[in-house]
């Protein structure tokens, strides 16, 4: 049975304090989304680290690279990007939970500390660019593309007794 992709065996690795690994993987990892940004099932995680053995623990350092899509905040195009995210963790025997992860046995499990490192860095509010004009409110054209036709928005009735302090060039 071969062992997941994710997982690092360090039972060498404790041996020696100061002893390194590098550790590449290239795998998919399906379920990490945030508000409308994903990374798509079936893409391939990027992991590129180095383990280091030190007193009570190991040492992970590296980055963490892979694509993702979303939907634009403003005109709900299409959108796509690559990630790049560093990660500097430590692993040890009694994990603190949110600081440490645990070493399990003869090994360390890459997947959580990946996709937190993901998760994290997908944009909150994807842009298909920073000008992005967005939808018409009116009739939902994309302004991008250019005006739509509709009439210039009137302006509020409940402020109209303010007009007579508006002075007009």
């Amino acid at each position: 049975m071969s062992r997941p992709p994710f997982i690092a065996d360090v039972v060498a690795l404790r041996r020696h304090q100061g002893s390194r690994e590098r550790l590449e993987v290239h795998a998919p990892l399906a379920g990490m989304a945030v508000t409308e940004s994903r990374v798509p099932d079936g893409a391939a995680v990027d992991l590129d680290v180095t383990l280091e053995a030190v007193e009570g623990g190991i040492v992970v350092a590296g980055t963490v690279r892979a694509p993702w899509v979303g939907e634009c905040r403003r005109c709900l195009g299409p959108v796509s990007g690559a990630l790049e995210a560093r990660v500097d963790e430590i692993f040890v025997r009694e994990p603190e939970e949110g600081e440490t992860y645990p070493i399990l046995g003869d090994h360390i499990d890459l997947e959580p500390m990946t996709r937190e490192a993901l998760v994290l860095a997908l944009p909150l509010v994807p842009l298909c660019r920073p000008d992005c004009a967005g939808l018409c409110p009116r009739c939902g054209a994309d302004l991008n593309a250019g005006p739509c036709g509709c009439p210039p928005p009137g302006g509020d009735p409940r402020w109209a007794a303010l007009d007579v302090l508006r002075r007009d060039p």
